[in-house]
């Protein structure tokens, strides 16, 4: 893993139809999310596609020119909907056939003389595409340029997803720390503005909530790349939010 000062980007592609009619409720957005804001990749956007070749043509061509890595979830199984690693190639422009080492990595689970059509499927790569190991099912994902193709099954995509971490290029990771309001967002908004201004170094984020006793509550979570300018944010936030609470009981 490499570390470089600047940031990290990425981009995420999920494919399906299943996710889109709502069949299939998603478990991987968020896993992905923390598991690259923890190594200090900053998820930056999150797009949904139908199995359509041309819909996932086009976002992937978008977000590899926009982000440093794309991750992609969904369709590479063996049934006539799974057209990712086909739509892959297409934005490449380079062509798609069973792939010897992939075809390999099956043999490793299925007999050969169960290894037919469909299953032969899930070996199909891209020219010039590097394999991502699946210690779980076998079947591999795969690298090419800056877009990593993973599996749907979130066990899968987690176990494929460990297997490429140690290659990734990292920036340096994103601090946070959150700071309760204890009152209402709209109590702190204003002067949550004021602070977030005067400190353009640091992302703030309101999160209003129902506390356990009903009442309506604010997380403030203040976030930087830098802890000492985190710190004086976060100092800043207490302030105010000590400063709101005392006008509120008055």
């Amino acid at each position: 893993m490499v570390e470089q000062a600047e940031a990290v980007t990425a981009g995420l592609l999920v494919i399906g139809d299943e996710i889109l009619s709502g069949r299939t409720k998603d478990r991987n957005i968020g896993y992905i999310a923390e598991y690259l804001t923890a190594l200090g990749i900053d998820l930056s956007e999150v797009r949904v596609v139908p199995d359509i070749e041309g819909e996932i043509v086009a976002a992937l061509n978008a977000l590899r020119a926009r982000y440093t890595y794309v991750f992609t979830t969904g369709g590479i199984g063996p049934t006539h909907d799974d057209i990712t690693a086909d739509a892959v190639a297409k934005a490449f422009g380079v062509t798609i056939d069973v792939d010897p080492r992939a075809r390999a990595m099956l043999l490793e689970r299925i007999p050969e003389a169960d290894l037919n059509e469909a299953r032969l499927r899930m070996a199909r790569i891209p020219a010039g595409a590097a394999l991502v190991p699946n210690p779980v099912s076998k079947a591999p994902g795969f690298w090419i340029g800056n877009v990593i193709v993973m599996a749907g099954v979130p066990t899968i995509m987690q176990a494929m997803l460990d297997e490429v971490a140690p290659k990734l290029t990292t920036g340096v990771r994103m601090l946070s720390q959150t700071v309760p309001a204890h009152a209402k967002e709209g109590d702190i908004g204003g002067p949550l503005k004021e602070v977030a201004l005067a400190h353009p170094g640091v992302t703030i984020g309101s999160y209003p909530f129902m506390a356990e006793d009903g009442r309506p509550n604010t997380n403030l979570v203040v976030r930087s790349r830098d802890p000492d300018q985190l710190a004086a944010a976060v100092a800043a936030v207490e302030t105010m939010v000590a400063r709101v609470r005392a006008g509120l009981s008055a």
